[in-house]
C-alpha cells in the first residue's frame, strides 16, 4: 500500500521495519529499506530478496535505488531519503553515492559488515565523491536488531 502524501522520518522507518519483516518471513535475512523522493512522497519500499532471486546485489538499499530511479525516469535520486532498518553495507553504501541520495535514514548498526559507521566508513573516504547526511535513528534500533536476531535464532534452532 502506498501512502498518499508526504511521510516523516517515524511512518517511513516503521515501513522499512515491515519490509524486513517480510523478509524474514521470506526466509531472507530480514532488512527492509523506504526510499522517499524530494517531495517525501513514497518512491518504493522492498525487503531483501537475495536467495528469491538469485542475486547478491538484491539488497533492500539496491532493490528500492532501482525502483526509485525507474519511477522517476532518471539515474541520481537527488534530495531523495533512503531508510533502511540496518546499517548499509559497502556496495549499498557505494551505490547511495552514486545516486546522490540527499540523506539515510537507518535503524540498528551493524559493527561487523555496515559500512557507514562502522568498516570502512565509506561517506568518509576521500574518494567518495557524493555524502549523504547520516542519521541512525536510535528509537528504532532496538526493534531492528530484536528483527535480526530473533531471524538468526530461528535459523540455529
Amino acid at each position: 500500500m502506498l501512502t498518499p502524501g508526504p511521510m516523516n522520518d517515524g511512518e517511513a522507518i516503521a515501513l522499512a521495519l515491515r519490509e524486513a519483516k517480510s523478509a524474514a518471513a521470506r526466509g531472507e535475512v530480514p532488512v527492509g529499506a523506504v526510499l522517499l523522493g524530494a517531495d517525501g512522497a513514497l518512491l518504493a519500499r522492498d525487503g531483501n530478496r537475495i536467495l528469491e532471486r538469485k542475486d547478491p546485489t538484491a539488497h533492500a538499499e539496491m532493490l528500492v535505488m532501482r525502483a526509485g530511479a525507474a519511477a522517476l525516469g532518471n539515474e541520481r535520486l537527488m534530495g531523495s531519503t533512503l531508510y533502511v532498518s540496518l546499517e548499509p553495507c559497502a556496495m549499498c553504501a557505494g551505490a547511495m553515492a552514486m545516486a546522490r541520495i540527499g540523506r539515510l535514514v537507518f535503524a540498528a548498526c551493524d559493527p561487523k559488515g555496515g559500512a557507514v559507521l562502522h568498516g570502512p566508513r565509506f561517506f568518509e573516504q576521500p574518494t567518495c565523491h557524493h555524502r549523504p547526511a547520516v542519521t541512525q535513528t536510535e528509537p528504532h534500533a532496538l526493534e531492528a536488531g530484536e528483527i535480526l536476531r530473533e531471524f538468526f535464532r530461528a535459523r540455529r534452532s
